[in-house]
C-alpha cells in the first residue's frame, strides 16, 4: 500500500525522493510528501492527490540538505487531507517520521501523550508514532534508541523511518512485519519499501528482517537485530532492470503486462523443466516419503492469487490425488483451522508482502505445517518465512490489476500437480508427457489469443456502458469466471459478479433482464453440453451472451450473441488461455470508460495491512 523512500548522501535529496515516490505510485496512494533536513532545519512539503501535485507545490524551490524521507499514503486513519499526509513532525518540528502499516494501540498511546501535554494536528496513527519517538528522543538523546523504545510500546504492523534536525547526516528505520530494504550506493545510501524506488540508482540491497533497526549515513548502513546486536546481512543484487518497470510502447502497464504473459510463462516453465521434459521444481525438493506424510494440502491466498488457487486445488486433486482445501487468507486464522505437521500449506502472493497471507502462513507454521510459497518477488517476507519457495518469473508487475502474476501462479500449480503426481505414481508416463507438451505450447497459444484484440476492442466499445455483468462457467471455467469478474470490477468499476453456471437457477437468474451482459466460459469439453444448457437459461431471459469456447466448438454460436475462441488444449490448462480475452475485455472497457487503469481508485498493489 503506502510507499517509503529515504536518502542520505552528498546530493540534495529532493529529486531522489520524488523520483522514488513516482516509482512507487503503482502501489496505490492518495497523498504524498517529503521531509528534508537542511542543515538542522526540517522542511516538510505535502500534497493530496498525485505526486504531480507535490512536484507543483515544490516547484523551483530548492529544499537543500543531504538527508530526506518521502512517503505516499493510502488513507487508513483519517481522511485524505494535507494534515493527515506523511511525513509527520513533532510539535516543534525538530523530528519528522513516515510510517507504513497500522499502530493498533494508537488510541491508548495518543491518550497517554495528550495527558503529557502533546497536541495533535491529524487523525492518524502515524502522528502518534512520531510523537512517541520524539518523546523518547528527548529522554534518551539517541535516535536509534528512541525508535527502538517507541517500537517496543507499539502494537501492530509497521515500518518507521525518522530524521532529526540535529542529525543532518543520518536517518533511522525500524521494521515490524512490513517490507523494508536498505540500498547501498557508490557514495550514498537509501531505504525503501520496494525495489522499484531505488533501481535507477543502485541494485545492491540489504533485506531488512523483522525487528531490525537500521541506521543510515552517507558512508554506512548499520543493521541491528531485535536483540540489539549489530549484525551483518547478505548484500543482494537485484537481477532486473529499471526498464522492466517502464511502460515502453504501451499506454498502460496493464496492457504491457498482459502481453508479457507468454514470456513470463516460458521463463517460469524453463527453470523447472529438464532437458528430457521432466518437471524438477525450481526451489522445491520433496521425496516420496516426505510427500506421503501429508494427508492434505491447504492453499491460502487473497484476491487474484486466491483465484489461481481455486484452479490449483482442482488440478492437484485430479492429477496427484491429494485432498486440497482452499481458504481466503483474511478468514483463515479466525476459524481455528485443522492444521498440523501432516499438512502441506501453500501460500500464494505476487508481492510476498500481503499481510493476511503472511499472518496465515505464520499461523500454519505455529501449528506445525510445512510451508511452500508461490511468490513473484525474490526475498519478500512470504518467501523468507516459508520452508520452501517456488518463484514465478513474471518480472515486476506494476499495474494494480494482476495479470501475468496470475497466469504464472497457475502454471506453478500445474507443475506442482505434475511433480506430486510423478512422485506418487498417480499419472501414466503417456499422460505426463502429454501434459508437459501442453504447458510448453501455452506461450504460443497465448500469442494466438492476442489476435482477438481488435474483436475485443469492438465488444468493449459496444458494451462499456453496461453497469452489471455476470460471469459463468463450470469446472475450471468457474475458477476463471471469478478472476474475469474481479478484473472487470477492479479497473472499470462495473458491478460484476461470478457464479458457477449450475448455481444460476438458485437465485441469481432472478437478476437476468434485457441488456444484462453474461460472459459464459464454455471451454471444458467434458462439461460443454451442461454449460450450453445454462447459457440457454439466461438467453431465454433476453440476457446478452458473450461466450468463450475452444476453436471448433462452433455450435456455441447458436446460443450466443458473440463468441471468442481460444486455441484447443486440455481442459485442465484452459484457464491459462481463457483468462486472456477476459483481461483484455476488462482493459478496453476501462479505457472506454476513461478509468485510471493502472491505479484504480481505493486499491493498492501490495496490501500490507490486515
Amino acid at each position: 500500500m503506502c510507499g517509503i523512500v529515504g536518502y542520505v548522501g552528498p546530493n540534495e535529496p529532493q529529486n531522489f525522493l520524488i523520483e522514488g515516490l513516482e516509482k512507487l505510485e503503482y502501489r496505490g496512494y492518495d497523498s504524498a510528501g517529503v521531509a528534508v533536513n537542511d542543515n538542522g532545519e526540517i522542511k516538510v512539503r505535502k500534497a493530496v492527490g498525485p505526486i504531480a501535485n507535490l512536484r507543483k507545490l515544490i516547484g523551483d524551490e530548492n529544499l537543500g540538505g543531504h538527508v530526506g524521507i518521502g512517503h505516499t499514503r493510502w488513507a487508513t486513519h483519517g481522511g485524505v487531507t494535507v494534515a493527515n499526509a506523511h511525513p509527520h513532525t513533532n510539535m516543534d518540528g525538530s523530528l519528522a517520521l513516515v510510517h507504513n502499516g497500522t499502530v493498533e494501540n494508537y488510541i491508548e498511546l495518543k491518550e497517554q501523550l495528550q495527558a503529557e501535554g502533546v497536541r495533535f494536528v491529524s487523525d492518524t496513527d502515524t502522528e502518534v508514532a512520531c510523537m512517541l519517538v520524539s518523546k523518547h528522543y528527548k529522554e534518551l538523546g539517541d535516535l536509534k534508541e528512541a525508535i527502538d523504545k517507541a517500537a517496543s510500546e507499539m502494537e501492530g504492523t509497521y515500518v518507521l523511518v525518522a530524521v532529526a534536525a540535529d542529525k543532518p547526516d543520518m536517518l533511522v528505520a525500524h521494521r515490524r512485519n512490513a517490507p523494508l530494504i536498505a540500498a547501498k550506493g557508490k557514495d550514498f545510501n537509501m531505504v525503501a519499501s520496494d525495489f522499484c524506488a531505488i533501481l535507477k540508482h543502485t541494485k545492491d540491497v540489504y533485506l531488512i528482517e523483522n525487528g531490525d533497526t537500521v541506521v543510515l549515513t552517507q558512508d554506512a548502513i548499520t543493521i541491528y537485530d531485535e536483540k540489539d546486536q549489530q549484525i551483518e546481512r547478505d548484500l543482494m543484487h537485484i537481477g532486473w532492470d529499471v526498464d522492466a518497470a517502464d511502460k515502453g510502447e504501451y499506454e498502460h502497464f496493464m496492457l504491457k503486462e498482459i502481453h508479457e504473459q507468454p514470456k513470463g510463462i516460458e521463463e517460469t516453465l524453463s527453470r523447472s523443466l529438464t532437458e528430457d521434459n521432466r518437471i524438477k521444481l525450481y526451489g522445491i525438493e520433496m521425496t516420496a516419503e516426505e510427500l506421503d506424510k501429508y494427508n492434505k494440502i491447504v492453499i491460502v491466498a487473497c484476491g487474484t492469487a486466491y483465484h489461481a488457487g481455486l484452479a490449483g486445488q482442482r488440478v492437484i486433486e485430479k492429477v496427484a490425488k491429494i485432498p486440497v482445501e482452499i481458504d481466503v487468507a483474511s478468514e483463515f486464522r479466525y476459524r481455528d483451522p485443522f492444521i498440523d505437521d501432516k499438512t502441506l500449506f501453500i501460500a500464494v502472493s505476487q508481492s510476498g508482502e500481503t499481510a493476511d497471507t503472511l499472518e496465515a502462513l505464520r499461523e500454519a507454521k505455529k501449528k506445525g505445517a510445512h510451508v511452500i510459497s508461490i511468490v513473484n518477488v525474490v526475498g519478500s517476507s512470504v518467501a523468507r518465512e516459508s520452508d520452501q519457495v517456488f518463484y514465478t518469473f513474471a518480472g515486476p508487475e506494476i499495474s494494480v490489476a494482476s495479470t501475468k502474476a496470475y497466469t504464472t501462479q497457475l502454471l506453478c500449480f500445474y507443475m506442482l500437480a505434475l511433480y506430486f503426481a510423478d512422485i506418487k505414481g498417480t499419472i501414466t508416463e503417456e499422460d505426463y508427457a502429454d501434459f508437459v507438451e501442453e504447458l510448453k505450447a501455452i506461450p504460443a497459444k497465448i500469442e494466438k489469443c492476442f489476435e482477438l484484440e481488435p474483436f475485443i476492442k469492438r465488444l468493449a466499445a459496444d458494451y462499456y456502458d453496461r453497469e452489471q455483468v455476470f460471469f459463468i462457467g463450470r469446472g475450471m471455467d468457474s475458477c476463471v469466471a471469478f478472476e474475469g469478474s474481479l478484473k472487470l470490477k477492479e479497473v472499470s468499476y462495473i458491478s460484476s459478479f461470478a457464479i458457477a453456471a449450475g448455481e444460476m437457477k438458485h437465485g441469481t437468474i432472478a437478476l437476468m433482464e434485457p441488456r444484462t451482459i453474461v460472459i459464459a466460459l464454455a471451454t471444458q469439453d467434458a462439461l460443454f453440453d451442461k454449460t450450453v444448457s445454462n447459457i440457454q437459461e439466461v438467453r431465454a431471459r433476453n440476457a446478452h451472451i458473450i461466450s468463450v469456447a475452444k476453436e471448433g466448438n462452433i455450435s456455441i454460436e447458436a446460443h450466443s450473441n458473440e463468441t471468442m475462441y481460444i486455441p484447443n488444449c486440455r481442459d485442465e490448462v484452459s484457464p491459462l488461455l481463457s483468462v486472456v480475452p477476459l483481461q483484455l475485455y476488462a482493459y478496453f472497457v476501462a479505457k472506454d470508460r476513461k478509468c485510471e487503469i493502472d491505479k484504480p481508485r481505493n486499491l493498492a498493489k501490495s496490501v500490507t495491512v490486515e
